[in-house]
């Protein structure tokens, strides 16, 4: 194992504890930490996670979640390790059967909704 390798187990170790257990389909709020000038303050972006690449392990995994804004679907990426992501909570588990879902960019209304897994809540 070389230094970089060193550096990034322990580095991956500490922020593993930060994320909850979750997967695509899955209904999350995400706290984010935005800089206006000198001041930050923290925003939620509540949506549907739609991908993950990698996950907490690994050093270059994100995950992608989409909301709908006023008529308008709205798309972020979140680095795992990125400083500005504060917390993630989960709100809701979604019932899929993918591991993607870009299908949702072509629906709207009632149809872009993912079933709401009941069991996980027991």
């Amino acid at each position: 194992m070389n230094l970089v390798d060193v550096v990034n187990k322990n580095y991956l170790s500490k922020n593993v504890e930060k994320f909850p257990a979750f997967k695509a389909g899955d209904s999350v709020s995400v706290s984010v930490r935005i800089k206006e000038g000198n001041k930050s303050r923290i925003q939620k972006f509540d949506g549907t996670v739609i991908a993950m690449k990698g996950g907490p392990q690994s050093i270059d995994g994100h995950f992608r979640v989409r909301k709908i804004s006023s008529g308008y679907g709205v798309e972020r990426v979140f680095p795992f390790h990125s400083p500005n992501v504060e917390a993630v909570k989960v709100l809701n588990k979604g019932k899929v059967r993918r591991a993607k879902h870009f299908y949702l960019r072509d629906r709207t209304g009632k149809a872009a909704r993912i079933e709401t897994d009941y069991t996980s809540k027991k």
